[in-house]
Order: structure tokens, then sequence, then C-alpha cells
């Protein structure tokens, strides 16, 4: 397993030694990043200063593992661009995936406030940038900031809403609707015509997301195709009658 701080790059190249100027200036540049996120968003250049300066900036390639599931946990990531995977693992070498994260996202954040060890590993599934802001550093600009509280207890809350979302998916819903259930999710509400949506990921990724095996996926996909609801070619799903489709999630 690669860790933090283990072949990376920080954005400005500078060498560790560098002199309290350039110290400085790479603080001001991760505060700018910082306020483009949604958790940081809207607060002022003196609250992220202390925030940047607690804050590690990496370049990361590739399905690098950033933490294994039960690492004790650093601090709160932030994913500035590119994608990452987290997953539950198992002894047989397969894996749950349970969430996909994108630019903005951050995760981490569930066992932040307590000592316990991450449920989850975390891996890169393309080229990322990755903020790691430390758990004291965190804590601190909380208690100082009651915006951050709040957008902190928001980001809880909609990562538990997308758990239980996934758990009655998993459970209740037949393996159509659970593809048809996350293509509609994809869709503006106000559109009934034909969209094009792009897969995030692989479609092995997608399946273990929606607990299929592959081949299920591949097979549901032919049968929405076969119906006359949707279109595939590679990642690109072109839904042709978005009205339909979301009838067939119920």
């Amino acid at each position: 397993m690669i860790k933090f701080g283990a072949g990376f790059k920080c954005t400005n190249h500078t060498p560790c030694n560098r002199s309290t100027q350039l110290a400085q200036d790479t603080h001001h540049s991760i505060a700018e990043v910082l306020s483009r996120q949604p958790l940081f968003r809207g607060m002022s250049p003196e609250e992220l200063q202390p925030i940047a300066a607690g804050c590690r900036e990496f370049r990361v390639r590739k399905n690098v593992v950033l933490f294994q599931k039960g690492d004790m946990a650093e601090g709160l990531h932030v994913l500035v661009m590119g994608q990452v995977k987290l997953a539950i693992p198992s002894a047989q070498g397969a894996e749950k995936v349970v969430h996909m994260c994108g630019p903005g996202s951050t995760f981490g954040e569930a066992v932040l406030f307590q000592e316990h060890p991450y449920p989850v590993m975390a891996q890169t599934t393309v080229d990322s940038i990755v903020l790691l802001i430390t758990k004291r550093t965190l804590l601190e600009a909380m208690d100082s900031s009651p915006i951050l509280v709040r957008r902190m207890l928001a980001s809880l809350s909609l990562h538990l809403h997308e758990l239980l979302e996934n758990m009655e998916s998993c459970t209740l819903r037949t393996s159509a609707q659970r593809v048809a259930c996350f293509l509609t999710q994809a869709i503006p509400v106000l559109n009934d015509g034909p969209y094009e949506i792009h897969l995030p990921a692989s479609k092995q990724t997608l399946a273990s997301q929606l607990n299929l095996a592959p081949e299920t996926l591949s097979r549901v996909l032919g049968h929405l195709a076969e119906a006359g609801l949707i279109k595939v070619k590679g990642r690109t799903i072109t839904v042709l009658d978005c009205r339909k489709l979301r009838s067939f999630t119920a």
C-alpha cells in the first residue's frame, strides 16, 4: 500500500527545506483551492489561511490506495480533481464499492471525531489531486467557525442519506430496478426526452456499487436496451424514454 507522503509531488514542486516565503505562498495557493470547494465556500481568507497551513496537497496517480480499511484516521480528505473509490475489501480479494467520490467531495469525516479506524479503503481510479486536512487543524477551525460546523453536519447527513439509499436499493429492489434507479438519479427532474449519461467509472465498479455481478449488470442493460429504454455505447448510456424509465423503478 502506498501512503501519503510516499512518492507524491507537491503542486509547486519546491524542495522540503523551502523558505518561509515559499511556505506562505503555498498556504495562500491551497487557501484559494479550498475556497472553491463546497465545504469551505464563502469562508473568508482569514478563516481559510490557518486551515491551509495545516493542509497537505498531493498529486496522486491512478490506482493508488490512500488508506486501507482499519487504518486510523489522519484527517479530512478533500478531492479537488479526479475520482476516488470507497470500498470494503474481502479476504478473498473481492470488494464492495460503497461510494464513488468526484471533485469537491470530502471523505473520512465519519470517523474523524472518534478514535475509530476507517471502515473502508480509499483508492484513486484516475490521476487525482487530494487535500489532506489534519484532524487537529479541522477541529480548531470548527471551534471558531459556525458555518463550517453546519456544513460538516450537512456533509455527514448527506453521506448517511446516500448509505441508506444504497441499503434500500441493494435489499429491496430487483437488479433491473437498481440499474434503472441509478440511471434516473443522473437525469434532471424535469427532463423527459432523451438524455446522455457518461458512466463515472467502469461497468465492473458500477456493478459492485449496485451489488450486482458484472454479467448481471450487462444482462440488465441489454434488457433495457431491447425494451427501447436505453442505448449503450461503451461508458455512454443514452436514456431514450426518461419517463418510462422512471416508472420502471417503482
